[in-house]
């Protein structure tokens, strides 16, 4: 039987993909959990497979290839205010960066995640922020520059 990835599960493998040496005492404090629970969990997402170990990446530190880019534009009903949106970009670790923008979107976030089923549940977690009036969401093809 497959387990189901509960959210605390994904911000644990989106955290440590990020950094795989983040002590447990760090990453329990970004993701909410004790410090305990976090080892538990990383020790069941090893056995089930979903850690089958840990790398070294050399040069820059690029992300993985195999991530799922998307933009998502993000209008708010009050152009001027709006930091509590932005606050809670800011906990989401897929949210790589977020822009503010002029013209007929306020925010442009990006996302990067394992699976476009993780972007959903971003765009559908960010469209019922208070604050939010309304998303359009694109994925990105193919990078041709990345710096």
């Amino acid at each position: 039987m497959k387990r189901v990835l509960d959210r605390s599960d994904e911000r644990i493998l989106a955290e440590l993909t990020r950094n795989s040496r983040i002590p447990y005492s760090e990453l329990a404090e970004k993701i909410s959990l004790s410090r305990n629970a976090v080892r538990q969990r990383i020790e069941r997402l090893e056995r089930d497979g979903l850690i089958q170990g840990y790398t070294i990446v050399a040069g820059e530190g690029k992300p993985r290839a195999s991530n799922i880019a998307a933009m998502i534009f993000i209008y708010r009903h009050d152009r001027m205010r709006g930091g509590d949106v932005i606050q809670a970009l800011k906990r989401v670790p897929e949210v790589v960066s977020c822009d503010v923008m002029s013209g007929e979107f306020d925010l442009v976030i990006r996302v990067e995640a394992s699976a476009a089923d993780r972007v959903r549940e971003i765009w559908q977690d960010v469209s019922a922020l208070p604050g939010v009036r309304d998303t359009l969401t694109a994925f990105a093809l193919s990078s041709m520059i990345k710096r």
